[in-house]
């Protein structure tokens, strides 16, 4: 049982735009059908807790971007997140002592219900299994974008979800995969992928399937001047409150192209018969077992400095992929 200690915990709240802090909580005593959490890692997911952090979430969007776990609403004081990866401390016997992901904030300790866990394959690290929403995103992105064997395929923006696009579309026999960004040190982690990398100007053209996933006018342009004749373009940046202008005159009509937004919220239509948001979170924490991913987590830090770090990683403008925040769970277990 939980000890008096344990039964307060410590969460990241952002309280201000721009402006975060670590909080105390009063854990809720758990249930015959819950478990209690204590984290080992987190992970940021740069590009949307970027936006909640300096409030540019719009109103209208309040209700859908909702995190599963979120307290407080936008644009804040609340508390956000999807990426954490512990240990059950107590709950049912088949997953006591197990790593478990859930889609819950930065906080130290949680109590949810165990149907809001998801078991960690034990062929995949608790440091690497931070990478999961993000997977889950990008395997939508793929059904979304309907990649198939042979095709020749183009992400546009190597940032985490860009990055896991290119390497799940790499893995389809005969597809050729190019990665195109302004940051030419993604070339390595392109590397590490085993996919190609090009600058915009010597990008391959008239390819067949062409994924977005830069968050700027500049890469749908880029997106779109890259689109072969009918093929798809795949919107995956989420763009909060700005408004984007994209280049639909040019040879947008000409080239007969679809652009199509992709948004793990929903499974793609043809999926939703046999495919559940479980099904599907289970099978991104399956995908996780290669190495080559490590490639992605460009940063980590203690959970103690998550105030400071996420002023910086919210304003990296291109240099942080997946950053990992580690608690002192992980840190006692790896002693």
């Amino acid at each position: 049982m939980l000890d008096r200690m344990s039964e307060t915990a410590r969460a990241f709240w952002t309280v201000a735009p721009g402006r975060g802090e670590l909080r105390p909580e009063t854990l809720a005593a758990p249930g015959a059908g819950d478990v209690v959490v204590e984290t080992l890692y987190s992970g940021i997911s740069r590009g949307t807790e970027s936006t909640v952090f300096h409030g540019r979430v719009p109103p209208e969007e309040y209700q859908r971007m909702r995190a599963p776990f979120q307290v407080g609403d936008f644009p804040g004081p609340l508390k956000y997140g999807y990426a954490s990866v512990g240990r059950v401390a107590e709950g049912p016997a088949g997953l006591r002592d197990r790593t478990v992901f859930a889609l819950y904030p930065h906080q130290t300790r949680y109590v949810v219900p165990a149907t809001a866990v998801h078991l960690v394959p034990d062929d995949v690290p608790a440091a690497r299994a931070v990478l999961a929403a993000n997977m889950e995103t990008a395997l939508n992105g793929v059904w979304d974008a309907g990649i198939a064997p042979g095709d020749r395929v183009t992400v546009v923006g190597a940032g985490t979800v860009g990055c896991l696009v290119a390497w799940l579309a790499s893995r389809m026999p005969g597809c050729e995969v190019e990665l195109v960004d302004v940051v030419e040190a993604r070339a390595a982690t392109a590397a590490a992928l085993g996919v190609a990398y090009a600058p915009f100007e010597r990008a391959g053209r008239d390819r067949d399937v062409v994924v977005h996933a830069s968050g700027s006018s500049e890469g749908l342009d880029a997106a779109l001047a890259l689109a072969g004749f009918e093929a798809i373009v795949v919107e995956l940046s989420w763009y909060g409150d700005r408004t984007v202008h994209a280049a639909l005159g040019k040879a947008f009509h000409a080239q007969r192209l679809t652009l199509k937004s992709s948004q793990v919220g929903h499974l793609p239509a043809h999926r939703r018969a046999r495919w559940t948001h479980t099904r599907r979170l289970t099978k991104a924490l399956s995908l996780l077992t290669h190495t080559a991913l490590d490639a992605l987590i460009t940063g980590e830090s203690a959970f103690d400095d998550l105030p400071r770090t996420m002023v910086s990683v919210a304003s990296d403008e291109g240099g942080t992929l997946c950053h990992r925040v580690r608690y002192a769970a992980a840190v006692s277990s790896a002693a």
